[in-house]
């Protein structure tokens, strides 16, 4: 009986040394995540805004009335 439980004592122990191999750790890919800037930021939207009103305020009053002729 001691023989029986001497040798899957022995069994059991050498399968877990020997369970598994080396294997090289597996590396995640490193994300590297590029600034992004501009020099015109948030100006295109107001500039676009200014050109729009410069051009209705010079188009003059198209709706005037003309004077009566006499």
């Amino acid at each position: 009986m001691k023989k029986i439980v001497l040798a899957s004592l022995a069994s059991i122990a050498s399968t877990q040394a020997i369970a598994g191999n080396l294997v090289e750790p597996m590396m995640e890919p490193e994300v590297v995540e590029a600034a992004t800037s501009s020099s015109g930021g948030g100006l295109i939207i107001p500039i676009l805004l200014l050109i729009f009103l410069a051009a209705a305020a010079s188009s003059g009053g198209g709706n005037a009335v003309p004077p009566p002729a006499v």
